[in-house]
């Protein structure tokens, strides 16, 4: 199949799942371009196809372990990209062990089960006085809530001043534009300067844990040891960025995706006014029905892969839909109806295997506690206008979702 998607077309990037749904009928597996100038890649349309990738060692987030640029028919990055390169190098999510294994066994040390279930009360406290605050007969839900919520919890999670949490939002947003199909001149430049920048400021922060520690996470790093030794100040700067833009940009969109799709089917609204669907097990129908992250690309690292019928040959790219993974109708019945009382976990948002989220728990916490709190407080709550889109794919949420409460 060629070019089977637009992923630049406004109206798919407004609702992509008539189309995805088309293709994932027709085909599991299809190849094209990602852009008009980039290398092609393979496309994977279905759940059991893409959970299966997951956990398969021989697929990996990073290739030059054991290939080159030309095993792949890549550029390297330019020099000008060292700011963001270096950011991401030490980052677990592009990581393959053993470098992966050292970094997130440090990692899994300090962000603990614990940790994230001693945030609760905060996050509750959090929640309630953005709400106190908020204007109920004007309220837009990602600039008035979502967004200040993420970046508070994180805030206290990582031991962040919340003075800076504007300027940590300015960072994730224009960063995570290098993760999109395709990136714009002046994005990239805009992204490399966000890396810079922030580099600056996780650097100041961990000198400051590092003399000084306190009870964060930064700090936990900071003194977190295994036998292969401690984290360096380079690794937990990746590690800092990683939390900061998969954290705060999936709980946002999360949360933006899934009010929005709550309030366009008021019936399910109504089930959580009503108690009839549990607050800890709806968040996964909204991670399901509407994935605030639609695509994630696996390298293929060894010869003699297969999947869904189709020879891959090495040092090919497989790019994995979880939107239309997410909604196949062999996985779920009636995927594309929205049932807040499905609770099924297996969906695959927050991946599967050894890059498999490590910030999952928190997530659902930080969904779970947001919905229970807009539900009681706001029962009567309603969308004003439609919602618009940010006219990204990989990253997929709202611009806006404007709402009264009352």
């Amino acid at each position: 199949m060629d070019e089977t998607i637009d992923f630049h077309n406004l109206d798919f990037l407004q609702n992509p799942y008539p189309v995805l749904r088309s293709v994932r009928e027709e085909t599991p597996i299809f190849r094209q371009a990602k852009d008009k100038n980039g290398q092609e890649m393979w496309f994977l349309t279905r759940h059991d196809d893409i959970h299966r990738a997951l956990r398969d060692r021989r697929l990996g987030r990073s290739f030059e372990h054991v290939l080159t640029h030309e095993d792949v028919r890549v550029i390297p990055p330019p020099p000008e990209w060292k700011p963001f390169t270096d950011l991401e190098r030490w980052s677990i999510l592009q990581l393959e062990p053993p470098e992966h294994t050292r970094i997130r066994a440090l990692l899994s040390r300090e962000f603990t089960p614990r940790r994230v279930a001693a945030l609760h009360p905060r996050i509750v406290e959090i929640v309630d006085d953005l709400l106190d605050t908020a204007d109920p007969t004007s309220f837009e839900l990602l600039t008035d809530f979502a967004q200040p919520f993420s970046l508070l919890v994180m805030c206290d999670l990582l031991g962040a001043p919340f003075e800076d949490r504007q300027q940590l939002l300015d960072w994730s947003h224009r960063i995570v534009k290098m993760y999109e199909l395709t990136t714009t001149d002046d994005q990239i430049a805009s992204a490399i300067q966000a890396s810079t920048e922030f580099t600056e400021w996780a650097r100041e922060l961990i000198a400051q844990r590092r003399s000084r520690p306190t009870d964060d996470l930064v700090s936990g790093l900071c003194t977190a040891e295994t036998d292969e030794g401690r984290l360096t100040d380079d690794e937990i700067i990746s590690t800092v960025v990683l939390l900061l833009n998969a954290g705060h940009e999936a709980t946002v969109n999360t949360l933006g995706n899934g009010i929005a799709a709550l309030l366009e089917h008021p019936d399910q609204w109504t089930r959580l006014v009503d108690g009839d669907v549990d607050y800890r097990t709806a968040p996964e129908e909204l991670f399901r029905y509407d994935s605030p992250l639609q695509l994630f690309e696996r390298w293929v690292l060894s010869d003699g892969y297969e999947v869904a019928g189709q020879k891959i040959e090495r040092g090919d790219r497989i790019a994995m839909l979880f939107g239309s993974a997410n909604r196949d109708p062999r996985k779920w019945h009636k995927p594309d109806t929205l049932d807040i009382g499905r609770a099924d976990p297996t969906h695959v948002t927050f991946g599967f295997g050894l890059h498999h989220c490590i910030g999952a728990p928190l997530a659902r916490l930080e969904v779970a506690t947001a919905l229970e709190r807009l539900v009681t407080r706001f029962p009567e709550a309603r969308l004003t206008s439609d919602p618009v889109r940010h006219p990204t794919f990989v990253i997929h949420g709202y611009e806006r979702v404007d709402m009264v409460m009352q």
